[in-house]
C-alpha cells in the first residue's frame, strides 16, 4: 500500500472539511436547506413574512402567512398552522403546494419554521425549545398580529412528514390547543427507531432531540405510547393520510390501528404516491375538506 505524504496544512484542511461535513449532517436541526423562494399566489389572497423574537429560542424567527386580501373591520378568522418536514423549509408549503388557495375561503394560514426539531423541546439541547416556541411564542404572535380567532374551536394544525409527526404528537399531548390535526405522511415511528450505524448522523440527531433509546423523554414523545393513554374524547379530530408507495406506510398503518382500537375520532386515507410534495399536494384537498367540517367556519362578515 502506498502512503501519500500530504503537507500538514493540506491534511489539516481536509480534516476540517470532513468535520464540517459531518457537523452539517448531524446538525440539520439548526436550520434547513436554502433554496430559491417562489411562493405561489392566489386570487383574493395576500401573503406576508413575519420576523419576531422568540423567547423560548432566544432568537428571531420568521414565519409566512396567507390570509384573505380583504377582511372586514372587526372580523376574526380561524387559523391553520402548517408544519413542514425535516431538512426543508416552512416556505415549502407556499412553494410546492396550492394550500394558499384556502385563505380565500376565510382562513389565516400560518407556515411555521421548525428546522429539523420535530417541533419538540430537545431532550439534550436546552436551547432548542421548539415546542414552546410554537405553542407559546408563535401562536401568540400570529393571534396578535393577524385577525385570528384565538380559541380551540377555530384552530387547526396540519403537517407533512416531520410536521405530520408533530401534528399527531400535539393532538395527543395538548388536546386543548386544536380542534383538528392533519397528518400527511407522518413520521410517527421516529422516537421508536433504534440506533443505526448506517444512519449514524440521523441516530445522533434523534438522540439529541428525543433522548437516548428507551429513555423517559423518548417515551413522552412516542405516538405509539401516547395513544395508549390519551383521552379519545378530548383529542382533536385526526386526519391521517399517506401515499401507497410511502416508505412510512407500515408504521402509519400500525398507528392507525391503535386509533381504531381506542375509538379515537379519525379518518385514514391513501392515494398513489410517495414521500414528496407531488403526493402531498394531492392530499391537501381531502384534508381541508375534513378540516372545514371540524373547525368553526369563518364569520360571515369576514371577507368583503
Amino acid at each position: 500500500m502506498r502512503i501519500i505524504d500530504l503537507p500538514m496544512k493540506v491534511a489539516l484542511r481536509l480534516c476540517c472539511l470532513a468535520i464540517a461535513a459531518l457537523a452539517a449532517l448531524a446538525g440539520c436541526h439548526r436550520g434547513q436547506l436554502t433554496l430559491a423562494d417562489h411562493p405561489r399566489s392566489f386570487p383574493g389572497v395576500a401573503s406576508k413574512d413575519v420576523t419576531f423574537h422568540s423567547s423560548a429560542l432566544d432568537r428571531n424567527m420568521t414565519y409566512r402567512a396567507y390570509l384573505p386580501q380583504d377582511v372586514s373591520a372587526g372580523a376574526r378568522l380561524p387559523a391553520i398552522y402548517l408544519l413542514h418536514g425535516c431538512g426543508t423549509s416552512f416556505r415549502d408549503w407556499s412553494n410546492y403546494s396550492d394550500v394558499g388557495a384556502y385563505a380565500a375561503k376565510g382562513f389565516v394560514l400560518v407556515m411555521v419554521d421548525g428546522a429539523c426539531s420535530y417541533y419538540v423541546n430537545a431532550a439534550l439541547d436546552s436551547k432548542d425549545k421548539y415546542e414552546d416556541y410554537f405553542v407559546h411564542d408563535l401562536i401568540s404572535d400570529a393571534e396578535t398580529r393577524f385577525p385570528i380567532l384565538g380559541d380551540r374551536g377555530n384552530r387547526a394544525v396540519v403537517g407533512v412528514s416531520m410536521g405530520g409527526f408533530a401534528a399527531v404528537k400535539l393532538a395527543l399531548t395538548r388536546p386543548e390547543l386544536f380542534a383538528f390535526a392533519g397528518a400527511i405522511s407522518p413520521a410517527v415511528d421516529v422516537p421508536s427507531r433504534s440506533f443505526s450505524a448506517k444512519r449514524w448522523s440521523q441516530s445522533m440527531r434523534f438522540r439529541t432531540t428525543f433522548g437516548p433509546s428507551g429513555s423517559e423523554t423518548r417515551m413522552r414523545s412516542d405516538p405509539f405510547i401516547l395513544v395508549k393513554s390519551a383521552d379519545p374524547d378530548r383529542t382533536p379530530y385526526l386526519y391521517v393520510t399517506a401515499g401507497e408507495q410511502e416508505p412510512l406506510l407500515p408504521p402509519i398503518r400500525r398507528f392507525v390501528s391503535l386509533l381504531k382500537q381506542r375509538n379515537f375520532a379519525f379518518e385514514f386515507h391513501t392515494k398513489p404516491g410517495g414521500h414528496d410534495w407531488t403526493e402531498w399536494d394531492t392530499q391537501i384537498p381531502g384534508c381541508f375538506e375534513s378540516l372545514m367540517a371540524h373547525v368553526h367556519q369563518p364569520q360571515s362578515s369576514a371577507t368583503k
